[in-house]
């Protein structure tokens, strides 16, 4: 799309309502380089709030120690006692924090605490609340605070755990622990602080997102000459235009927003001498095309990525790695002219923990930079939202200056070496690629990123329309995507075929609707029919029957493993809706193998029987990892399975593995609020504890076994 006659004229690549929301102005603004910075300097500006404190985040976590060391005030050091300090302190102060509702395969990676905490739920000046303002699979990935409407914080730093560290990254720093003492490993991310009219509308789209999420709306703080900048903090620019760039998907009345995806294909293409990437992660096909443009044409920019090692977990090195390396292989197939180079930080002694890369970063000549919570993959260009800030230089050489800056002492960090060596190889070398080869030594340094796979591992994970979707999807899309063939079989017996299908499940519904077996929800029916299926024998039969009924309507598979659990109690009801739930899987399985089959065998060497046997190469763990992050409604992804070519024994293994942590989490949580409601107590307490270990070493056992397949595929050397 051309940018308009009134930005080309004035030379401004940002343009609202196009690639950006909105062009604003800041008073000040300050780069925040890793973790020690960032929480020291959100510490300060948050002990001068006066009115209002709004966070919003993919999570925060309450015990985060802010400061680390010796303290130079009397506040707490752990988040949650620090927001509690300052409302104490300040009686007209009120603290807002929004933070995702997370899907289940997280749940061992976060704190319970303020979701059931009394404090956080009671205080009155306290509001916290969960985000589920969003399709299916995506999440609130913004990382945005707001201090008194007056300065805002915006990167891609939650105030969540494993999050803080010093720029050198030091293999053994005892600081660098969670809150339970366990070590983490070192991690790099870039925050950026502003003031002035770019703080008020972040603090306008936090309000926003707030109200769309809560249904609360919330009117702008005031306060005369009143900016709590952090005191120690001195701004790396001043009077500066910033742009604020978005990502929203399309959910209910809310259009579908891609700003910065847009602003990154805009930087790509208006690139003249170099592109320096800093990300997470790296699979955006979009991002890979515009950049794979640029370097197959005989005149263009180099281009520069530094990324991780290796992604943090083993989800993400089993799904997001991979997908990865298609993109790489993309690149270097388009780099004809060698202008490409791709990096990972090496400190020595990391062996075990590299280095986690978790910026999300662009930079183009050093007269553009992007930074913010989004990273250079689907999912962040178009199904989850995002929020990033933007500083374009034109003509002003001060802010120019500014950007090179920071770039050096990115640069200068990575490589282990000082900022003036760094500028001075940028003026000799030639050029970004050639200044990089120049400095990087044998200590602290930028090594090469191979970033290959195993082929083996990489032909058992499917492609990332499953993995990382660009766009919410729908079931249509996804069957359409599996088994979807240009070589159709005729009209009459195509819609026979799904006729019959919606024949059965339309009398299944009506049944539900029209029938006595709709009034089985009365209260004392459940409980009488609830006692039936303990006590008779045939009960356990019954059960696994409704579970598959249900799942052929549609029927919530949650509320159906938390009224088995009230039924038969504990462990035992969580076993049993274990069994139902992967019986239901294989009986929507066998329709889906039934119908499908039958299609396969009509039209044979057809697009659709290439992808099923893709699939079928796939099988495991496409299954887990389909199990484990939500795609697609449950009854779907088995019918989908069934028609495909995933052999039999991998479905239910996959389906077994993958349902197990959030079937046991789901029941056993469900069965502990019945005991604090009925049965509180100490005993209650100790029950919770045995809950709590349970769901640990079953969670442990699977994270491990998976890791383990993960690790070993070897990593770039």
């Amino acid at each position: 799309m051309p940018q308009s006659a009134e930005s080309s004229k004035k030379g401004r690549l940002l343009e609202p309502g196009r690639n950006c929301w909105r062009v604003t102005r800041a008073n000040r603004a300050a780069f925040l380089i890793d973790g020690e910075a960032h929480f020291s300097a959100f510490q300060q500006a948050a002990a001068q709030a006066r009115k209002r404190i709004m966070i919003l985040g993919w999570d925060v976590d309450s015990r985060m120690r802010l400061v680390r060391g010796e303290r130079v005030d009397d506040f707490p050091a752990e988040l949650g006692d620090f927001l509690f300090a300052l409302l104490k302190r300040r009686k007209e102060l009120h603290i807002y924090i929004l933070t995702w509702e997370f899907a289940m395969i997280y749940a061992f990676d976060r704190e319970w605490t303020p979701l059931y905490d009394r404090a956080w739920r009671r205080h009155r000046r306290l509001h916290f609340r969960l985000d589920g303002f969003h399709p299916v699979g995506a999440s609130q990935h913004q990382k945005i605070v707001i201090i008194d409407n007056a300065i805002a914080f915006c990167g891609g730093f939650d105030l969540s755990k494993h999050r803080w560290d010093t720029s050198e990254h030091r293999p053994e720093d005892s600081r660098r622990t969670d809150a339970n003492g366990e070590a983490y490993a070192p991690f790099h991310d870039v925050q950026m602080l502003v003031d002035g009219q770019a703080a008020q509308a972040l603090g306008e789209l936090a309000r926003d997102r707030w109200e769309t999420a809560t249904g609360e709306k919330l009117e702008p703080v005031q306060i005369a000459d009143h900016v709590p900048w952090p005191d120690e903090l001195s701004p790396d620019m001043t009077r500066l235009t910033i742009g604020l760039a978005r990502t929203f998907p399309a959910y209910r009345d809310r259009p579908e927003v891609r700003e910065i995806e847009q602003l990154y294909l805009d930087m790509i293409a208006s690139a003249k001498r170099w592109i320096y990437i800093e990300s997470q992660y790296f699979t955006s096909s979009s991002i890979c095309d515009a950049l794979a443009q640029r370097l197959s044409a005989r005149e263009g920019p180099e281009v520069v990525a530094v990324l991780p090692l290796k992604t943090g977990g083993w989800l993400e090195q089993l799904t997001m790695d991979v997908l990865r390396s298609r993109i790489l292989k993309k690149l270097r197939e388009a780099d004809r002219h060698q202008r490409l180079k791709v990096y990972y930080p090496d400190v020595p002694g990391l062996d075990r923990h590299p280095l986690i890369v978790h910026t999300k970063l662009m930079i183009a000549d050093g007269t553009l930079l992007q930074l913010g919570s989004a990273n250079l993959s689907n999912r962040s260009m178009g199904l989850d939202s995002e929020c990033n800030v933007v500083i374009e230089s034109l003509d002003h050489s001060d802010l120019k200056d500014s950007i090179e800056t920071f770039h050096h002492r990115l640069l200068a960090e990575h490589l282990g070496c000082s900022l003036d060596k760094v500028r001075q190889a940028m003026k000799e070398a030639g050029g970004l690629i050639a200044a990089i080869e120049a400095l990087a030594g044998q200590g602290r340094t930028l090594r090469p990123l191979d970033g290959t796979v195993d082929k083996e591992l990489d032909e058992q994970i499917p492609d990332a329309f499953i993995l990382d979707p660009e766009r919410p999807i729908e079931p249509e899309t996804l069957v359409e995507r599996f088994l979807d063939s240009p070589e159709r079989k005729s009209a009459s017996r195509q819609l026979l075929s799904f006729a019959g299908l919606a024949l059965v499940l339309l009398i299944l519904a009506a049944a539900w609707r029209w029938t006595p077996l709709g009034h089985w929800i009365h209260p004392d029916r459940l409980a009488a029919f609830a006692g039936w299926l303990r006590d008779s024998p045939s009960g356990i039969f019954a059960l696994i029957g409704g579970y598959v009924a249900a799942s052929f309507i549609a029927f919530p598979l949650t509320l159906l493993i938390v009224a088995t659990v009230a039924i038969f109690q504990s462990v035992s009801g969580c076993l049993y809706a274990l069994l139902g739930a992967l019986t239901a899987a294989v009986a929507a399985y066998g329709a889906g193998y039934a119908l499908g089959r039958e299609a396969i065998r009509r039209l044979a060497g057809s697009r659709i029987n290439r992808v099923s046997r893709y699939l079928g190469r796939r099988g495991l763990l496409t299954m887990v990892v389909v199990r484990l992050v939500p795609i697609a409604p449950f009854t779907l992804v088995n019918v989908v399975a069934g028609a495909s070519h995933i052999r039999f024994r991998d479905f239910v293994l996959g389906s077994l593995i993958g349902m197990a942590p959030g079937v046991f989490l789901t029941g056993l949580l469900a069965h502990r609020v019945m005991l604090a409601v009925t049965e509180p107590g100490v005993g209650t307490l100790a029950t919770l504890a045995g809950v709590v270990a349970l769901i640990g070493v079953l969670a442990l056992g699977v994270a491990r076994w998976l890791k383990g397949i993960s690790e070993q595929q070897p990593g770039p050397q």
